[in-house]
């Protein structure tokens, strides 16, 4: 009988507890095949997400790839979670292959050369440019946007095969919906369940948090997986933004403004500025016809609104002026001394104020010229008791009422003293 040196067998053993593929459960291990670009792991709190992500993750610079992009809601997430977090790199990483963590480069180093480079998704444009092979996206369903997923998707261009890993409690954003979709093209869709990991997790989590939701809708979002496409409550529903979804609107519009809700800071944790242009036909339709929201410094956000104003031909700005008072006028006038200029004043809720134009758009009176999916995760998710609960700011979508209230719900003025706005 063939006899091996007790060292060879320890060797053995360790590469045996290294590898993802021998300790994940099954529903934790990516699928077979190479026809998918996209695995979608949408899953409960506590199924094991992450450490799936990060499982996959290290299975993918075996295989070669060298260029790695790791997602993650914010550069706190990244670091805390995937990085140095219990189920993160380096806490999962054996000792012969653990990589280096450059936190002043915002990447981990392996040994063989690979790189897996960190990006938050609220910093969108860090990502036109860089090339990857792989990209792990940890919680969707949390990032603010879609700037990064599409700058994401353009760099993923070297490699044979470049594929995309994404973890996610599930959240009706309309990138997880346009995902769930594509099941069956390009995306596989893994569900799975708190309880599936309940071996591993606290028994005091177990009989209280479970104990506690299991039953509710946030159980079965938070706890089940399902993702749950209505909201109780909102005061917009998907459908009919759909249903009155136009590819380009009237040539011919009888006034158009631009509207702006001001953030009043401007850093990593600031509320963006909202600001949205809209128009109205001459039998009282509206139309959003652009929005350019964002996170800017107050030059910043007049200079887009001014241009916006220009570029359109529109009769006048609209800003709230709750936060910055004279200061948003005043901002403006740097831009532009002669832009005609119109302050709001919010004395109600937004919920009071943000009723009738839900009812316009569930009349079917509101089109959508395109797709604006960052306001209409907005839209349906803003249910009737914000100002009690008192959520997240939503900044476009105060916008969007801001425009809609001064063109659809004030008295019209005539149009023989507006004019006809001709544009295209």
């Amino acid at each position: 009988m063939l006899s091996l040196p007790r060292s060879m067998f320890g060797h053995l053993a360790s590469a045996l507890a290294d590898d993802w593929s021998l300790k994940a459960r099954p529903e934790q291990l990516a699928p077979p095949g190479d026809w998918w670009s996209i695995w979608l792991l949408m899953a409960g709190r506590g199924f094991g997400k992450t450490r799936s992500g990060v499982g996959w993750t290290r299975q993918q610079k075996i295989a070669g790839c060298g260029r790695i992009a790791l997602i993650a809601p914010t550069a706190a997430d990244c670091r805390d979670v995937l990085v140095e977090g219990p189920s993160g790199i380096l806490a999962t990483a054996p000792n012969h292959d653990r990589p280096v963590y450059e936190s002043s480069k915002r990447r981990v180093v392996w040994n063989n050369g690979a790189i897996a480079t960190l990006f938050s998704a609220e910093e969108g444009e860090r990502l036109r440019g860089p090339e990857h092979d792989a990209a792990y996206c940890d919680e969707l369903g949390s990032w603010p946007d879609q700037t990064v997923w599409d700058n994401l998707m353009f760099g993923l261009r070297i490699g044979a095969n470049p594929r995309v890993c994404v973890t996610t409690t599930p959240r009706p954003t309309k990138l997880i919906r346009q995902l769930v979709e594509r099941e069956g093209r390009d995306v596989v869709l893994t569900r799975g369940r708190t309880a599936d990991n309940a071996a591993n997790l606290s028994p005091v989590f177990l009989s209280q948090i479970v104990g506690r939701y299991e039953g509710t809708r946030m159980g079965r979002q938070e706890l089940d997986g399902e993702l749950l496409t209505d909201v109780p409550g909102a005061l917009w529903q998907l459908t009919w933004i759909d249903r009155d979804r136009v590819k380009e609107a009237p040539k011919n519009l009888i006034r158009i403004v631009v509207a702006i809700d001001p953030a009043v800071t401007n850093n990593e944790g600031s509320d963006e500025t909202g600001i949205m242009v809209a128009g109205v036909d001459a039998i009282g339709h509206g139309y959003l016809l652009e929005d350019i929201s964002g996170r800017y410094a107050p030059h910043e956000w007049a200079r887009k609104a001014v241009d916006a104003y220009s570029r359109w031909r529109a009769d006048r700005i609209i800003a709230e002026v709750n936060n910055g008072g004279q200061m948003v006028e005043s901002t403006i006038r740097m831009v532009d001394q002669s832009v005609p200029f119109k302050s709001v004043h919010a004395s109600r809720g937004k919920v009071i104020r943000a009723e009738p134009i839900a009812a316009l758009y569930e009349q079917g009176k509101v089109h959508h010229v395109g797709e604006f999916a960052q306001l209409e995760d907005q839209c349906c998710s803003f249910t009737s008791d914000f100002d009690r609960l008192r959520g997240g700011s939503p900044d476009r979508l105060d916008a969007a009422v801001w425009a809609f209230t001064e063109l659809m719900t004030l008295k019209q003025i005539p149009t023989a003293q507006v004019g006809t706005y001709s544009w295209g």
